[in-house]
């Protein structure tokens, strides 16, 4: 069996992480998994179910019995989320997760669940995993890793405009206090914290535009596989 070729890109919240990873799979012909959107389908159910965050058992029992599935079968750019069968795709996307998600996501048992089934998406199809543990720990093996990053206030601004395209009227003092919170959160957990691999290759997005990250990242992946192809 042909060995697939994996792509993870790792980062802060708000460094454009998503956005070039679903890019770059269009271009390459890649399946697209966005590893936040499964914690974030958690995060959505917990709110809605209102159990208690500080409750970890009860979260952790809660995602043992959640299927959180990703579908692209409209293509990349409108991948669909589901969770238990509902499509949860913009529910996800709201500042009550944005709050929250970070809170789930540095449970240890939750992690495992997660990498569990993110592994296994990989084992078959050429991948662009995203995320922030995705090439220390999910695809350890990967053969390009990439870690964006960009400034906390040029990230605040990017995701207060994503916000307030969905119609959230959040202030930009707020959104980068939420972005400083997630950043200690993510780097300081006790399980995967977001660090950059060893092996990655850096891009502060601060001052490129989206065209600029997805054109370094993609002319590395392609001088890689000419040899390939």
């Amino acid at each position: 069996m042909k060995e697939t070729i994996k792509i993870a890109i790792d980062g802060p919240a708000g460094a454009g992480k998503s956005t070039v990873a679903k890019i770059l799979a269009q271009k390459l012909e890649y399946i697209y998994i966005d590893t936040g959107a499964m914690y974030r389908a958690l995060t959505y159910k917990i709110i809605q179910l209102n159990l208690d965050f500080n409750d970890t058992a009860s979260l952790i029992i809660c995602a043992n019995n959640t299927s959180i599935t990703l579908d692209n079968s409209l293509g990349v750019a409108n991948q669909l989320v589901y969770c238990d069968g509902k499509d949860v795709t913009e529910l996800i996307r709201t500042p009550a997760v944005n709050k929250l998600v970070s809170v789930v996501a540095q449970i240890s048992e939750i992690r495992t669940i997660m990498v569990k089934i993110q592994r296994q998406l990989g084992l078959t199809n050429n991948i662009i995993m995203d995320g922030r543990d995705i090439g220390t720990v999910v695809l350890p093996e990967a053969k390009y890793k990439f870690f964006l990053t960009a400034a906390l206030e040029e990230r605040a601004k990017r995701r207060q405009k994503e916000l307030l395209d969905k119609g959230y009227n959040e202030q930009y003092k707020a959104v980068m206090n939420d972005l400083f919170n997630r950043d200690l959160l993510d780097t300081t957990r006790e399980t995967a914290p977001l660090k950059i691999p060893e092996d990655a290759i850096i891009i502060d997005t601060s001052s490129l535009t989206l065209t600029e990250v997805v054109e370094k990242i993609l002319a590395t992946v392609m001088e890689g596989e000419k040899d390939a192809l």
